[in-house]
């Protein structure tokens, strides 16, 4: 056993050659990292897992309305026995385990958004349901499910002996991230004063590793006209017709190709080296959208000219832009530079007051973020994953075989607070979570119980694997 440790160690590199100091590490390790003691005690807590998420599901909590969340939060993070359970001012809930130097973040936002048209759902969305395999209702996948497997995975590290004085762990239960992604980890960095050495999302993944996804921000056009009366509208300047043209040109700059001979670049084009330096990871998360999400107007009455018109865009940016350039993309589409003055091109701010009645104004403005394949960060994840749970994704009956197709390192589709953790802060982050990204938003959401169990096995590796 020690000769075939020594050969192991000497081939990967990890210690010199000394048989003390190699018995004595292949020792520790093996009694840190039993990978089949953390997944047997992951599998014990199901049960509670599948309690505390159910309890969650029936107090209804979106953006701004999250305290009955947090209050149950805290009863549990107490319950399973952290060491320090705080609220800060904006509403979000810190739990910390341990005391080492080295602070570890796991994030779940824990406000969900509305359920929407009621007749589209099959049961009671804040009642939820309870099978063998599987938990629905609002949230279990987006993404109250991440807060609970963070809470055992925690519990986990303690029950097992592995906390010790060189991590400290941080979960956090945070708000406002349907209405703003992000802004409640700029005010834990900036006011809080907490700046973990890095941070795993707990957004659903699919059973795979995410480490990046695209950016977004939110942009308004507002043109103005001079309104008349209706029977002769050639005396005014109807603001409308102005919005059709530069919506089609819009349009055309999300559906657009690339060639010399485009007038209107389609965003394909920063997938191409040629417009893009940092074209490479661009085309690891796709290439950027824009599309118009919602459409304003004034106009003295339904027998007038309108006097003004206003749009609100989705724009979702890829590597290698940022909000100055998509909003320079805007102002120079052939549109908007024919009617010069007339058109203003802006940047929406967010100024929503959370549950707790604090304000903390942002831009809407959501980073792109990809942490590299060879960081730290990433290989410890991987590590904690294939050291439990081999090379592929793994699911139940129904997931399996969809997440086996694909790789076990990928990417979101959509938007998390790591906008504001990488993105904005230069925190690595990266994402593993339990539930599926399409149950995200969607009538009859649920999760699955072995997505907790797994989640929180991986969680309670992590640290040792990063810090060994």
């Amino acid at each position: 056993l020690c000769s075939g440790a020594i050969r192991g160690y000497q081939v990967r590199g990890k210690i010199p050659f000394d048989p003390n100091i190699i018995i004595f590490y292949t020792y520790w390790e093996g009694k840190k990292m039993d990978y089949a003691k953390i997944n047997e005690a992951a599998m014990g807590y199901k049960d509670d897992m599948t309690k505390f998420l159910r309890d969650l599901v029936r107090i209804p909590g979106e953006s701004c309305g999250e305290k009955g969340h947090i209050m149950r939060i805290k009863e549990e993070m107490e319950k399973v026995g952290f060491d320090k359970v705080q609220i800060d001012p904006m509403g979000n809930i810190l739990g910390y385990m341990g005391t080492g130097k080295t602070l570890i973040g796991f994030d779940a936002h824990i406000d969900t958004v509305g359920i929407g048209n009621i007749k589209n759902w099959e049961f009671d969305p804040y009642e939820g349901f309870e099978s063998d395999e599987e938990i629905g209702g609002r949230g279990t996948s987006d993404q109250m499910g991440g807060i609970v497997s963070a809470v055992y995975g925690a519990k986990i590290m303690k029950d097992l002996g592995l906390l010790n004085d060189k991590y400290q762990v941080l979960v956090t239960g945070t708000v406002q991230e349907e209405d703003c992604d992000g802004l409640c980890w700029q005010y834990i960095i900036h006011e809080d004063g907490v700046r973990p050495e890095f941070v795993v999302s707990t957004e659903p993944t699919d059973g795979g590793i995410y480490r990046g996804q695209r950016g977004r921000m939110e942009i308004r056009v507002d043109v103005k006209g001079v309104s008349c009366h209706g029977s002769a509208p050639e005396r005014g300047d109807n603001a409308i017709y102005k919005m059709a043209d530069i919506l089609q040109d819009i349009r055309a700059l999300n559906e657009n190709d690339a060639a010399d001979t485009t007038e209107i670049k389609g965003l394909v084009k920063m997938l191409d080296e040629k417009y893009n330096p940092e074209w490479e990871e661009a085309r690891f998360l796709g290439r950027g959208t824009v599309t118009t999400s919602e459409i304003f107007f004034t106009s003295p009455s339904r027998c007038a000219v309108a006097d003004s018109c206003s749009v609100s865009l989705d724009r979702r940016m890829t590597f290698g832009e940022t909000w100055e350039s998509c909003l320079d993309e805007i102002r120079a589409l052939p549109a908007v530079q024919k009617y010069g003055d007339d058109v203003t091109v802006s940047m929406y701010e967010y100024n929503r007051p959370s549950y707790t009645d604090l304000v903390y104004p942002i831009e809407c403005y959501f980073p792109t973020w990809v942490i590299p394949k060879d960081h730290k960060v990433t290989q410890a994840l991987e590590e904690a994953y294939k050291g439990l749970y081999g090379e592929e994704r793994l699911g139940n009956t129904e997931t399996e075989g969809m997440r086996k197709a694909r790789p076990l390192t990928d990417k979101w589709t959509f938007s998390t607070n790591g906008v504001t953790i990488m993105g904005r802060n230069s925190i690595p982050c990266i994402g593993f979570g339990p539930g599926a990204e399409a149950q995200a938003h969607a009538p009859n959401e649920k999760t699955w119980k072995i997505d907790l169990v797994r989640c929180a096995a991986v969680y309670a590796a992590l640290p040792t694997a990063y810090c060994k």
